[in-house]
């Protein structure tokens, strides 16, 4: 779990079980971080909590593209 790489199940398709839940820990890190950083900078809870949504599927999404593009090839037998 959170590796950079995706994986492959054993039949050799993508792991997307594994590729959400690490793409779901890294948006809501993402999450909480910009909420506590434009809370800090006295940015309204309103746009703060937008920007931080934003800011979560954005990591969220670019996690899922990343997992998928970065795996071993799977070999045909």
């Amino acid at each position: 779990m959170l590796d950079r790489n995706g994986q492959n199940n054993v039949d050799g398709s993508f792991d997307w079980i594994n590729a959400i839940a690490d793409a779901s820990v890294m948006a809501g890190l993402t999450f909480f971080t910009t909420l506590g950083g434009t809370s800090a900078v006295g940015i309204p809870t309103i746009q703060a909590c937008v920007a931080s949504a934003i800011a979560a599927f954005g990591q969220f999404f670019l996690t899922l593209a990343v997992k998928r593009g970065l795996r071993e090839k799977a070999t045909k037998p």
